[in-house]
């Protein structure tokens, strides 16, 4: 049986998060920076010959709805391939944090299935099939930190010029989760920001903008609100990620992250270079 072990899925920070409108089908249009992270969860893939598709869960962690396997239904309704794969799971991200971990092993998952499958799909391709899993899967696939635009499928990955500096961030995670769609349809949603634009985000990197969800965000869940707060105890100037509950701030090389409530998860994570997997694509395009 051909396999794949230990493929990897990154988590995701986002720098700023701002809502610049609404389309009349409901989708909020968004502008963020996506920025990879070292904290990661572990994929394994074996493929069937049955064509059947499996996962197991190998961390005890893994929500009822999982991504990888609707990524891989997806993946051979659009091709027709007659494989099948079984997916093991070791899910370290946390769910309902806003760090993109679903979407991450959806992206994965393609990008696996795409070598064990033999099917030598572009990464343009991929990203069409990515965008009906969910917004934030095409990013995943990109290779890069990048700035996205629309509902998720406006990408421009931030190398040369643009590239991030290479930093380090403590991420704050408490125990309480939020639900996105709690969060978009609010009405206290501000849905009118102005665009912003690469060069001014360049300007300032990890100090630009804001997430337009932190505020509702604190409403349905206070802990967002004591996590930011406890960073700023520590010196640190804490933002929400996504739209989930964990939230995050540049440290300099040494920061005291001790007294946090025990319940909460604190991880110190570096921006990656690229994606692990930037190279497993036939090619460079994102968006």
């Amino acid at each position: 049986m051909q396999a794949l072990y230990d493929v990897p899925a990154p988590a995701k920070l986002n720098l700023f998060l701002h809502v610049t409108g609404r389309r009349a089908d409901g989708y909020h249009l968004l502008q963020s920076v996506f920025m990879l992270i070292d904290w990661c969860d572990t994929l394994h893939f074996s493929v069937r010959t049955d064509g059947a598709i499996s996962r197991e869960d190998l961390a005890g962690a893994l929500p009822a709805q999982d991504l990888t396997v609707r990524a891989a239904q997806a993946l051979r309704q659009a091709t027709g391939c007659p494989l099948g794969v079984h997916i093991g799971v070791h899910k370290r991200i946390p769910t309902q944090a806003g760090l993109g971990g679903g979407s991450s092993d959806a992206a994965s998952t393609l990008l696996a299935l795409n070598q064990l499958w033999r099917l030598r799909l572009t990464r343009t391709q991929l990203q069409d099939i990515a965008l009906r899993l969910g917004a934030d899967v095409p990013f995943f696939l990109c290779g890069h930190h990048a700035w996205v635009e629309g509902i998720g499928e406006r990408i421009t990955p931030l190398t040369g010029a643009h590239a991030l500096p290479r930093a380090r961030f403590a991420v704050v995670k408490p125990a309480a989760g939020l639900d996105t769609g709690k969060i978009f349809s609010a009405p206290t949603l501000k849905r009118d920001s102005n665009s912003a634009t690469i060069l001014g985000f360049a300007a300032e990197h990890f100090d630009f903008g804001r997430n337009d969800l932190q505020s509702v965000a604190q409403a349905l869940c206070p802990d967002v609100k004591k996590a930011i707060d406890w960073l700023q105890t520590r010196g640190l100037r804490g933002r929400m990620t996504g739209s989930g509950s964990a939230v995050f701030a540049p440290i300099p090389h040494t920061a005291d992250l001790e007294g946090a409530p025990g319940a909460w998860q604190i991880r110190v994570c570096e921006n990656l270079a690229q994606h692990p997997l930037a190279g497993w694509a036939a090619d460079e395009s994102c968006g």
